[in-house]
């Protein structure tokens, strides 16, 4: 009888995986297994495809085997080729592993160029490259780790990217011309909601009460992100006051935890996995997730101009379906630490992988002794709500980025691909949700759309006036 084979990159079928000296108990260290992994995960990018089906099985096992043990007992049992067909006969490994090419017309453009921030916020739209989800819908594509955001900003502007990894904010900024020339641009999805920190210095453990940080350096990754209008909204709530009462710097996110190790800023509201990195390194610790102070925000975006929306049809459908079935897979909590070894190599995030796994499955040290478990921490619930650009839009009023009338429902509604979104997510059988105006709570305080001007209007601290 021929000896059944095990060629999964995660070893999925490997009964003898025993959990000793590494997480497979066949190496002499989990450095040395993860230097494996590693070697065969670079392989397998040559093999999108193969890549993607071996992440799919892996997921599957997991999901109907939860317990080490238990996974181990079933193929002891049962053996290689028999578990591979018990579990193709509950589930639909080849409809789950194959996507399905546009049926109206042939994709106008293959080859794209896609800019990316090195974040775990781009986890879905970096994933769907070496997970196949991109070659599967007949595209071409090169994913273009670029320095930050104003550069992102420009590439777009200048069509040296196709597409782009965005701050939600920014397609907003960029198509009202705040900062920059107008250009119209669309948001396809939202890439993450949560998923981001209030950082501070070691040196600040004593104080935690904001009040304390009068005269405090702040980073953020750029004027027009959440992150900014986060930072200045917590301010504001604790009776600081962010234009005097402290310095608010824009700083690129790989650059974050170097300037907090040297004492140029006292903290930053940054991505993942920059503050888990600055607890990692000792130099910061996690003061509070942007998570308790608005649970379910949007951080980053997927998007392109309006340009390459009319003239590329069909490419567009296929490229909003890659990175729809990459975030649907983002999503399940079962699948993060996968998640997390794909997208931490070189090529992508270049981070520790256990790093970026405490950020992706909410279980982490959070530099004061602790190890938290928040398994919201960082999600990928990809439907870009009018509401959430609605609230971008009233902080850019209250701080002053734009002035006078704002046409909220408007702007919104010419940006965010809403409709777009849902016909995508029904059409690959993702559950697609109701309307498009949500309310939402913020610290507390209700948020309102429809009522955008009388809320920014409610606020102590503010710019209009």
């Amino acid at each position: 009888m021929p000896k059944e084979i095990d060629s999964t990159i995660f070893h999925t079928y490997d009964a003898e995986r025993a959990g000793n000296s590494c997480s497979c108990g066949k190496h002499a260290s989990q450095t040395a297994h993860d230097d494996e992994q590693q070697r065969q995960l670079q392989m397998r990018a040559q093999d999108p495809e193969q890549l993607g089906n071996d992440v799919v099985e892996e997921s599957v096992m997991r999901a109907l085997f939860p317990q080490a043990e238990q996974r181990r007992d079933f193929l002891r049992a049962v053996g290689i080729n028999t578990a591979r067909a018990a579990i193709a006969s509950m589930f639909p490994l080849g409809a789950l592993q194959a996507m399905a090419q546009e049926k109206n017309g042939a994709i106008e453009k293959k080859d794209l160029k896609i800019g990316f921030i090195a974040i775990t916020c781009a986890a879905p739209l970096i994933m769907a490259d070496p997970l196949g989800f991109y070659k599967k819908q007949g595209l071409n594509v090169s994913l273009n780790k670029t320095a930050g955001w104003a550069l992102i900003r420009d590439k777009m502007i200048n069509k040296e990217h196709d597409a782009s990894h965005f701050l939600s904010p920014m397609p907003l900024a960029m198509s009202m011309g705040v900062g920059s020339n107008p250009v119209q641009m669309r948001v396809a999805t939202i890439q993450n909601i949560n998923g981001q920190a209030i950082t501070l210095h070691v040196k600040h453990k004593d104080k935690r009460d904001p009040k304390q940080w009068k005269g405090f350096k702040f980073a953020v990754p750029f004027e027009y992100s959440m992150h900014n209008f986060l930072l200045r909204y917590y301010l504001a709530e604790n009776g600081l006051d962010p234009d005097r009462d402290v310095q608010i710097r824009v700083t690129p996110p790989p650059e974050m935890v170097a300037n907090l190790r040297a004492g140029n800023i006292d903290g930053f509201l940054g991505p993942d996995p920059f503050n888990q990195r600055a607890v990692y390194d000792e130099v910061g610790f996690i003061h509070i997730l942007s998570k308790e102070i608005w649970d379910g925000h949007p951080c980053c975006a997927f998007g392109m101009s309006e340009d390459f929306v009319k003239q590329n049809p069909n490419t567009f459908a296929a490229l909003f379906r890659a990175v729809l079935t990459a975030a649907a897979m983002a999503r399940d909590p079962a699948n993060r630490s996968l998640v997390a070894k794909v997208i931490s190599p070189a090529a992508y995030l270049n981070q520790p992988e256990t790093v970026v796994e405490q950020v992706l499955t909410g279980r982490f040290a959070d530099g004061l002794g602790n190890v938290k478990n928040v398994p919201g921490r960082a999600d990928f619930d990809p439907v870009p709500w009018d509401s959430m650009a609605v609230w971008i839009l009233s902080q850019m009023k209250r701080w002053g980025y734009v002035k006078g009338e704002v046409d909220y429902k408007g702007i919104a509604e010419r940006v965010l691909l809403l409709t777009d979104a849902k016909k995508y997510m029904k059409e690959l059988g993702q559950p697609v949700p109701d309307g498009a105006y949500r309310k939402y709570k913020i610290m507390g305080k209700e948020f309102d759309p429809a009522k955008a001007d009388a809320y920014v209007n409610s606020f102590a601290i503010k710019r209009t006036g």
